[in-house]
């Protein structure tokens, strides 16, 4: 049975053919995530389309559609709940209903860091892992969380999937959620040029470049001795830190996956972030395993994937 998985990104959105625990053909669209989530379906129905016919298949090949989206999620009910900056007219979509009108075919919602979380647990990092945690670092920062062997969801499906809106610093910048001081006010893609404006030691030159400043960029520079990047970027790893640190006391997980496109700069990150956690973390029985994804951009896909099967199997 074929499957379409759709990851709703703040910048991209990927879209792709699965089948059995394999991506067999993706393609990516510029999210203008902006504008709305009912604007860019026409874009998805015809990317489905060219997918479907690149792969030689029929719509009536297609067992479901799953869609991860960067907000809270209902998925019981398969609505959105709540936005962040991103498709903010989600919430009155009804999504059932296109993808019956559109594909015939039944719809599988969910938060897309959980969904990632899924894909790598089943196919990736944390296979053979019961319990887990998975941190997308990008535009935003998403969380998801196994405990003994179960995806974390909660009362009101905000479980394990907000640790990018923990408080590390509660006199902090204001946050596109409301609250201050959060992971993602105070590292992520999106505030990056806040993080260099505030900085008190970064020189006014450098602060005058902010905007045109991205991650892999403040690494490069920071990587050839720029002590501007330097301060930046040891800034944003020791936020990190501090997130995965409290992560591992709130969840107690075995193994850390760590994801999104910062990690392309990994060989700096990983041993940072593996030598500062063991120092701040209250962990005196075990030490806590922190890796980098497998599944890359194919994670949110592939949890998508597996839950519309595993849907399937339980009616």
């Amino acid at each position: 049975m074929y499957h379409i998985g759709i990851d709703l990104g703040g910048t991209i959105i990927k879209i792709g053919v699965v089948q059995a625990g394999s991506v067999m053909a993706l393609q990516t669209l510029d999210a203008s995530s902006g504008k709305g989530l009912q604007n860019s379906l026409s874009r998805i129905d015809a990317a489905i389309t060219g997918l479907l016919q690149s792969q030689q298949l029929d719509p009536s090949d297609l067992g479901g559609i799953g869609l991860a989206f960067p907000g809270i999620v209902d998925p019981r009910r398969k609505k959105v709940l709540s936005t962040n900056k991103k498709y903010d007219d989600a919430i009155q979509l009804d999504l059932v209903e296109w993808a019956q009108q559109q594909w015939k075919v039944p719809l599988y919602l969910d938060n897309d860091a959980r969904l990632s979380l899924i894909g790598e647990w089943q196919y990736g990092a944390g296979k053979g892992y019961n319990d887990m945690v998975m941190v997308t670092i990008g535009t935003g920062i998403g969380t998801g969380v196994v405990m003994d062997g179960k995806v974390l969801y909660g009362a009101h499906f905000q479980g394990g999937s907000l640790g990018g809106h923990f408080t590390i610093d509660y006199k902090g910048r204001t946050c596109n959620c409301g609250n201050r001081g959060c992971v993602e006010a105070m590292a992520s893609s999106a505030f990056l040029s806040a993080v260099i404006r505030d900085h008190a030691a970064v020189t006014p030159a450098f602060k005058e470049r902010a905007f045109g400043l991205d991650f892999r960029e403040i690494f490069l520079l920071a990587g050839g001795g720029d002590s501007d990047a330097l301060l930046v970027r040891n800034e944003c790893l020791d936020v990190w830190a501090a997130a995965l640190t409290t992560f591992i006391h709130a969840y107690d997980p075995s193994v850390i996956v760590l994801a999104g496109g910062i990690m392309n700069s990994s060989e700096v990150i990983l041993p940072y972030l593996k030598q500062k956690v063991a120092s701040l973390a209250w962990t005196p029985t075990h030490t806590v395993d922190i890796v980098l994804a497998q599944k890359g951009d194919h994670a949110a896909l592939l949890g998508a994937s597996f839950k519309i099967q595993e849907t399937i199997t339980a009616v």
